[in-house]
């Protein structure tokens, strides 16, 4: 029987897996091009740029990439892959709480760099969505997924 700690993701296989995979990804607290050089901007147009689906979660923008952005995880009624965020640990729970709401649920939760939430973390992997803490999905990709050209 798959115990929820089995969904914490931490085998840089699985990580590869997920990549691999997925196509849709729901990007939480996005940031558009006037922040071009934060991560919150060009993680997402990296994986954008790679054939990514994105689907920007900000309510601060109108859209990002010419994407309308949506204000929140709610307003999602289509299967999303992975959901990003870029985020402060303490702004995670609500999030992570309107993840496991979402319909289909989404495969993963991850995230970036220096993001923590051990509650939310639980929560979700107790839910069997696969969770991904303290990782750059950008770095992930270039190690896992990207071909040489």
């Amino acid at each position: 029987m798959m115990d929820w700690h089995d969904n914490i993701v931490e085998d840089d296989n699985e990580i590869r897996e997920i990549l691999k995979t997925s196509h849709v990804i729901a990007v939480v607290g996005i940031k558009d091009e006037t922040h071009a050089q934060e991560a919150a901007h060009s993680v997402p147009a990296y994986l954008y740029s790679r054939g990514y689906r994105i689907i920007p979660v900000n309510p601060s923008y109108k859209s990002v990439f010419g994407i309308p952005c949506v204000d929140s995880l709610e307003d999602i009624h289509e299967h999303v892959d992975i959901v990003q965020v870029f985020r402060a640990p303490k702004n995670v729970m609500p999030h992570a709480l309107a993840a496991l709401k979402m319909k289909p649920k989404p495969r993963a939760f991850w995230m970036q760099t220096g993001i923590r939430h051990q509650e939310a973390a639980h929560k979700l992997a107790a839910a069997g969505i696969k969770v991904i803490q303290d990782h750059c999905i950008y770095m992930d990709h270039l190690r896992f997924v990207r071909v040489a050209a």
